[in-house]
């Protein structure tokens, strides 16, 4: 992506968002480092857990438990890590031509999921990929989110962030998450073909020294005979000539226009030409003005794709995402509150609508700001940005320990546990003895490996890690 982040005042929002290209960080929430962003939105989550659930399931893995990360990344590339994570990068997600494709991907990874295969080497293991990965990308995300020095401690936290060039399988762990991942499509009563297909376009990175190759074919490493091997699996399975939905179909082609018009805007607009009408098409485009800083030409589009599909929520959430972002902060509060009417369950876009109202600077919608805020939260706890947000409504209702228990939260769910303690422990000299707030501050700094001088402190008042 290019340099083209706004600033910081502006940071928050709906849509979809990748490396500077686009800095919002509510809904959704990107976060780049080293090449790698981490990419939150709604829409895109939903279509990848559908795809993705039923083969957690066949796999004996509980799909809640699985953590799917968007990478905002044009090289090729997907991958699997202990701690039941996968990653799949955006460059993956458009190569592949069918929802059948990807799923093919996906059932590969969940073979080494399933399979528990390790990393490479015990330097990776002792690397920690999992805190690796969310600590560099969070260390971002909190740079954009307006606390670079929390991005500042994070990133320095993440040393081990180029190892992930370093994972990597055996051939025999590879053939082993091929022939498990065709079993669990055809548990699912999906065919193995879209693996085969999709390895089969990528053959060609045999012959290449691994310098050349994607990244992916680097870690996976891909030969003839094991494509071969994995086609005499499929073929001879029950479900081989199963073929995607209609609806599988559409969610596919809305996933990765929205990815193009976001990630790529003039390539998006070149292969979605205004002669192409189709709704992806056209949200492509929509999408892809509105990068190039051409909002009106953005909402035209958008406005009549809503007449058509008015009970869309991403077309309002985009609407609102739009107008916030070049300063309509008034207009944008309705298409939120109708994305978030059409879909109460999203804690991304209820964090849109919150910024929005505490934007207003009115003490009212501040006040339902704060409630909006609160609601993300309940489903999403650990969203560092909805934190960020809160503590600054609370200093615009001059609540001054709330805001810093707040802050305590962000900075604690990003990972800067000792930034948190600092916090918590301003908050507890501001909020009255305990109150569930105190304690909850109380409870960050005993997490947070206080100080000698801040355990005496605590000592003094009686409070233990075991007694809070």
């Amino acid at each position: 992506m290019t340099s083209r982040k706004r600033t910081v005042g502006k940071t928050f929002g709906a849509g979809l968002s990748a490396l500077a290209l686009l800095a919002s960080v509510a809904a959704p929430i990107a976060a780049q480092a080293q090449g790698l962003s981490l990419i939150r939105d709604t829409e895109i989550e939903e279509i990848l857990h559908r795809d993705s659930d039923p083969i957690y399931a066949a796999a004996g893995l509980d799909p809640k438990t699985v953590r799917i990360l968007l990478v905002g990344d044009k090289e090729l590339n997907a991958f699997a890590t202990q701690g039941l994570m996968m990653g799949l990068n955006t460059g993956l997600i458009l190569q592949t031509e069918t929802p059948n494709q990807l799923k093919g991907v996906i059932a590969h990874e969940t073979g080494h999921l399933a399979g528990a295969h390790p990393l490479r080497s015990d330097e990776m293991m002792k690397a920690g990929l999992r805190p690796m990965i969310l600590t560099m990308g969070l260390g971002v995300l909190a740079a954009l989110a307006g606390a670079p020095d929390a991005g500042a401690v994070l990133l320095g936290n993440a040393s081990y962030f180029g190892t992930l060039g370093a994972l990597g399988y055996s051939r025999e762990q590879e053939s082993r998450a091929d022939q498990a991942g065709a079993n669990f499509l055809e548990a699912t009563g999906q065919s193995g073909r879209g693996l085969v297909e999709f390895f089969d376009n990528f053959r060609y990175q045999e012959i290449f020294d691994q310098s050349r190759r994607f990244a992916y074919f680097r870690s996976h490493p891909l030969s003839s005979d094991r494509i071969e091997a994995l086609r005499a699996k499929v073929e001879r399975l029950p479900h081989y000539d199963a073929v995607d939905t209609p609806d599988e179909l559409a969610e596919h082609e809305i996933m990765k226009a929205k990815l193009e018009g976001f990630i790529n805007p003039q390539t998006a607009l070149i292969k979605y030409r205004e002669t192409d009408r189709s709704f992806p098409a056209r949200y492509a485009r929509s999408i892809a003005y509105y990068q190039m800083k051409e909002p009106d030409r953005a909402l035209k589009i958008l406005d009549d794709l809503i007449a058509e599909n008015d009970k869309n929520p991403y077309l309002w959430e985009l609407k609102g995402q739009i107008l916030f972002e070049f300063n309509r902060v008034a207009l944008a509060e309705e298409p939120q509150r109708r994305s978030v009417a059409l879909k109460p369950d999203a804690a991304l876009l209820r964090i849109n609508l919150g910024q929005t109202l505490i934007g207003l600077d009115d003490p009212k919608k501040i006040e339902e700001g704060v409630g909006e805020l609160k609601r993300a939260l309940i489903n999403e706890g650990d969203n560092a940005v909805a934190w960020r947000l809160l503590a600054q409504a609370y200093d615009k209702q001059g609540k001054d320990g709330e805001a810093r228990l707040a802050t305590a939260e962000q900075y604690f769910n990003l990972g800067a546990v000792q930034e948190a303690r600092v916090f918590a422990m301003r908050a507890r000299e501001l909020l009255k003895k305990d109150t569930p707030d105190w304690r909850r501050a109380t409870d960050i700094v005993l997490a947070s490996r206080p100080s000698d001088q801040d355990l005496k402190a605590l000592a003094k008042e009686g409070l233990t890690a075991s007694n809070p």
